[in-house]
């Protein structure tokens, strides 16, 4: 099973984007019951290029994905809107994730 992770990014440490990203895992894994293969998508070179060319890689990334989690706040950066949708429309298992911050 190969994971997606979808998260806002933008203001983050670096720190707080890996502990979102473990916990996308972990939330992965109890829903499929077993392990998953991440997609590393996560790159950390985040201005060398335009937002739209990361978007692109993203999309190319997602579509190896067979399930993709959207972090908490997705819905409100368009990149990760947009990665949702892409996932719903060419059938790829999508979580979302809408936990209140302990």
């Amino acid at each position: 099973m190969k994971l997606f992770i979808s998260q806002p990014m933008r203001g983050k440490s670096e720190e707080e984007i890996l502990r979102v990203r473990q916990t996308a895992i972990e939330s992965a894994e109890r829903a499929f019951g077993g392990k998953v293969e991440v997609i590393d998508s996560y790159f950390k070179d985040h201005e060398e290029h335009t937002p739209l060319w990361y978007l692109g890689e993203s999309l190319k990334l997602l579509a190896e994905a067979d399930v993709a989690y959207f972090a908490k706040g997705w819905e409100e950066f368009r990149g990760c809107r947009i990665e949702n949708e892409c996932a719903i429309e060419y059938g790829i298992n999508v979580i979302e994730d809408y936990r209140e911050e302990k």
